[in-house]
């Protein structure tokens, strides 16, 4: 059952289109991750589910009744942003149970939920301090538990991890993916990281100029990209797209159109058998390396190899690929190509 729907939102702010006609559905404990570049929407989204903004058409339904119209205090759900947003001269305790007193719940019960919270995210030995005592993580955790004691109907996490560091974040992120699970909450999490989006999100959504390009669990947008925008945008490097009737010859590809193919960069391998190319450019990383190579007809391709195995700048080598690792798409239309 889809816990949240969004059936054909579009928000105009002027003679801007920040999102153009949104259909998602979100299933009952579900975390769903939106993956786009910064401007797409992303954030817009959000607001436009929390009741933040309005839609400028479309409808957005929640827990199956449509609030699109309904105040955001009356929707029964919790946002986490990117700032943490807590109050200053608040406790943490008091941070976290400030919802709870603007609803009156009796403070008894107020208490013993703020102590709950508190011990799912971890922070429970920090109930008396204030947010200028906290580090960065603690304050994320602070921010975490206060959106988990209103008990919401949805979650909705606008990129709450990118003010930290790589390391924290990673830990973090590990967290947040746990704490999802034990509480089982409808979740929305918005990020530009697609490694965040891959390993948090049980489905992912991706986003172009306010429009959803696919969605699919990470495994499906990783294999099967239904667009040449998605193909570039998810993977790092990014897909290698070359003309189907260049140097990088696969059979099979069909003939008679426009049509390119894409191969990502660890699927190119260094073969004595393949197509001709020079080391144009290598990176070493750790034990991998890339290689940034240039093929007969002057097109570039960038290669993710072994480190043991890497050639040097200015090498001629021979590549190749595997049938199976091709993706063929339209070239005037950027759409994915069924083949076999």
């Amino acid at each position: 059952m889809a816990s949240l729907v969004l059936r054909g939102v579009r928000k105009d702010f002027g003679p801007v289109e920040a999102l153009a006609g949104v259909d998602l559905e979100v299933a009952d404990g579900e975390l769903l991750a939106v993956l786009g570049p910064s401007g797409c929407g992303k954030s817009t989204l959000l607001r436009v589910i929390a009741g933040l903004e309005r839609p400028t058409e479309g409808r957005v339904e929640l827990g199956g009744r449509d609030v699109t119209g309904i105040p955001p205090g009356r929707r029964n759900v919790s946002m986490v942003f990117q700032s943490y947003a807590l109050f200053p001269h608040m406790t943490v305790a008091e941070n976290i149970g400030f919802g709870l007193v603007v609803r009156e719940v009796p403070k008894p019960r107020a208490r013993e939920r703020v102590r709950e919270a508190a011990e799912l995210v971890g922070c429970e030995d920090l109930l008396e301090r204030r947010p200028a005592e906290l580090s960065g993580g603690e304050r994320q955790r602070v921010a975490l538990a206060r959106a988990i004691v209103r008990e919401p109907d949805a979650f909705l996490l606008d990129e709450p991890l990118s003010n930290l560091d790589l390391e924290l974040r990673t830990q973090m992120r590990a967290e947040v993916k746990q704490l999802q699970r034990r509480v089982g909450a409808t979740t929305v999490y918005v990020t530009h990281d697609q490694v965040e989006a891959f390993t948090l999100g049980d489905r992912v959504a991706v986003l172009r100029e306010g429009a959803v390009q696919q969605v699919g669990t990470p495994d499906e947008v990783w294999r099967a990209p239904w667009n040449r925008f998605v193909a570039r945008f998810v993977g790092s490097p990014p897909m290698n797209l070359l003309p189907a009737g260049g140097p990088l010859r696969v059979h099979g590809v069909p003939a008679g159109r426009a049509l390119e193919i894409g191969v990502r960069p660890e699927h190119v391998r260094l073969d004595r058998e393949g197509v001709a190319a020079q080391v144009v450019l290598v990176e070493p990383v750790g034990s991998e390396a890339y290689l940034r190579l240039r093929l007969a007809g002057g097109e570039e391709l960038a290669a993710r190899v072994d480190a043991a195995e890497r050639p040097a700048p200015g090498d001629q080598v021979r590549v190749a690929v595997r049938r199976e690792d091709v993706h063929v798409f339209d070239a005037e239309t950027g759409e994915r190509v069924s083949w076999t």
